[in-house]
């Protein structure tokens, strides 16, 4: 079967904190997923620049037909927890340094975990590494994506200038995209919304397409994504997760914005949570965040 297939071609660590694991192994709703985006998946030590670039919690309902994107700022500023194998600490900083002072890779997720539930009291059912240079390749498989671009943008990285408008793009293309942050209107805010933007293009073109039913194609993206994916599954085989999700439609993917604002302190710049976000949390635990998305239409973007 492909789904076995699939669960031999990605890699399989401990990317949770035991602090951070939801004590239980199965399928059953409502589910939270830790997604951490970075574009090295070893460790390089704690001196190497390896903060995380996306970090994103999936939340899925009980029902399971249905996902919420979350985004986490990189910049949010936290409380991160000591990681006495790297030698931190621990203290205050960016929620991105805590890959970083992890060690990158899978230490790095773990202290990123553990930083996460901290703040929010969210226990994970799993987690995803996601190395971006796969993820390039998975996209070109799926013959690109439809990405719509709202206000011009020129990349920092190859000087591409993206037009308003809808564009089919490449995996190159798609994910210079989805990482701009500058000169946009709400910068990282932004860059977050991309993403989340992305990740549902990706699921529209695996659901609308023959792709599905062409098996070759299929392996194809099915390796290339495992090639780019470090996963913790929480002892659940992975077949029986991708099986659990299958009523997911693209069109029932809807992207959360992490109630915060952007704010200088002694020359630095950091995001800093605002009311809301309690309430958010106190939704993601007790399996009510339909509501809260109800009532909450500022903090939940257009995807």
């Amino acid at each position: 079967m492909l789904t076995g297939r699939y669960d031999n071609s990605v890699v399989k660590e401990t990317l949770l904190d035991p602090a951070a694991r939801q004590e239980r192994g199965d399928v059953t709703g409502p589910l939270n997923y830790l997604l951490v985006g970075s574009d090295q998946r070893a460790a390089a030590g704690p001196e190497a620049d390896q903060r995380s670039d996306t970090i994103m919690i999936a939340h899925l309902p009980a029902g399971l037909d249905r996902a919420y994107l979350i985004s986490v700022p990189r910049d949010l500023l936290v409380e991160i927890p000591p990681a006495p194998a790297s030698g931190y600490p621990g203290g205050p900083d960016k929620i991105n340094s805590a890959f970083q002072y992890g060690g990158g890779g899978q230490g790095g997720t773990r202290l990123l975990s553990a930083t996460l539930t901290r703040l929010t009291g969210i226990r994970f059912d799993g987690a995803a590494l996601v190395n971006f240079a796969g993820f390039q390749r998975a996209i070109d498989l799926l013959g690109g994506v439809r990405m719509c671009v709202d206000t011009p943008v020129r990349s920092i990285h190859t000087k591409t200038v993206f037009n308003p408008g809808c564009h089919q793009m490449d995996g190159a293309q798609a994910l210079d995209y989805a990482r701009q942050r500058y000169d946009l209107p709400n910068g990282d805010f932004d860059r977050q919304r991309h993403q989340q933007q992305l990740l549902r293009a990706m699921m529209d073109k695996v659901t609308t397409t023959d792709m599905l039913r062409n098996p070759l194609r299929l392996d194809q993206v099915i390796r290339a994504v495992g090639s780019s994916f470090t996963v913790d599954t929480n002892g659940v085989p992975l077949e029986e997760m991708i099986f659990a999700m299958r009523r997911i439609r693209s069109d029932a993917v809807r992207g959360i914005q992490l109630p915060s604002r952007s704010e200088m302190i002694d020359e630095v710049s950091y995001v800093l949570l605002e009311e809301p976000a309690n309430t958010l949390f106190d939704s993601m635990r007790n399996t009510d965040l339909d509501s809260w998305a109800r009532d909450n239409p500022k903090w939940v973007n257009r995807l």
